[in-house]
C-alpha cells in the first residue's frame, strides 16, 4: 500500500497505519495537514477515506457521517457538485492525538458561480495515525472569478512555492 499506509501483520490481525502516528510533534501535524491537503484535492473519495478508522466519526456543517463508506458518498456526492474544487489547508495547533486546521477551498457551481469556502475543522487520532473523530465548521461565500486565489494544475499538489492560506491574507 502506498501514501505512508502501512499494513501491520500481527498475530490476529493486520491494523492499518498511516504515517505519522501520535503522539505529534510540531513537524508531523505540520505533515498530517499537508497530506490530507494534497488527498483531499485528487478527489478520490477512495483515497481520502483511507485516513480515517473504519467507524469515524464526522461532522461536516449540519451534516453527521459515521464510518467510512458513509464519508466516501459524501466526498462522491460533495466532488460531482463542487467543479474546479482546489483545497488549502493551515495547520492552526496541535496536541498529542490532535490537530486543529483551518482551510479554504474554491469552486464553482454549475451555473459557473464561484464560491470560497472558509472553514475549521478539529481532528482527533487513534495510535495507528488515523483520524477518529472530524469536526467541520464551514462558511460558504460568493466571488467572482477575478476574486479567486488558487489557480495551480488541479491534476497535482498544490506547488511548494505557493503562498499559504496566511501569506493570501485569508
Amino acid at each position: 500500500v502506498n501514501d505512508n499506509t502501512y499494513l501491520l501483520q500481527t498475530s490476529a490481525m493486520s491494523t492499518e497505519t498511516k504515517l505519522p502516528v501520535p503522539p505529534f510533534s510540531f513537524e508531523d501535524a505540520v505533515k498530517k495537514v499537508r497530506m490530507a491537503e494534497d488527498a483531499w484535492n485528487t478527489r478520490k473519495p477512495d483515497k481520502v477515506k483511507m485516513a480515517y478508522t473504519k467507524d469515524t466519526i464526522w461532522r461536516n456543517r449540519s451534516q453527521f457521517l459515521n464510518g467510512r463508506d458513509e464519508i466516501a458518498a459524501f466526498l462522491a456526492d460533495k466532488w460531482q457538485t463542487e467543479d474546479g474544487y482546489r483545497l488549502m489547508k493551515e495547520i492552526w495547533a496541535h496536541g498529542d492525538d490532535r490537530i486543529a486546521v483551518r482551510f479554504c477551498y474554491e469552486y464553482h457551481n454549475e451555473a459557473g458561480d464561484w464560491f470560497r469556502a472558509h472553514g475549521n475543522e478539529n481532528w482527533e487520532f487513534d495510535e495507528h495515525g488515523l483520524m477518529k473523530f472530524r469536526h467541520a465548521s464551514i462558511n460558504d461565500v460568493a466571488i467572482t472569478e477575478e476574486d479567486r486565489k488558487f489557480h495551480w494544475d488541479r491534476s497535482k499538489p498544490r506547488p511548494a512555492d505557493h503562498p499559504n492560506l496566511t501569506e493570501l491574507g485569508l
